[in-house]
């Protein structure tokens, strides 16, 4: 017997229609869906910004502390 809480109201998921319990599959596929983005987008970024300081190494500059990237551009003049 499971239970899902839904604006503070609990349910006992035996209890649900077939439609609710397929609403409540999908429900929960795009919240684990949407986790696994959002991780992926963390991990992404921090890849984006050791690329943009590896690039900046490989120009002979020295890396600041904090690279900035915003957008598609990489802004290297991070003076």
């Amino acid at each position: 017997m499971a239970k899902v809480m839904i604006d503070e109201k609990e349910y006992d998921t035996d209890d649900l229609t077939d439609e609710a319990k397929a609403q409540l599959g999908s429900f929960q596929f795009v919240e684990n869906e949407l986790a696994r983005l959002d991780a992926q987008s963390a991990a992404l970024q921090t890849a984006r910004i050791a690329y943009a300081r590896a690039l900046k190494e490989a120009l002979g500059e020295e890396p600041e502390d904090v690279i900035e990237v915003e957008g598609d551009d990489i802004d290297l003049d991070l003076d």
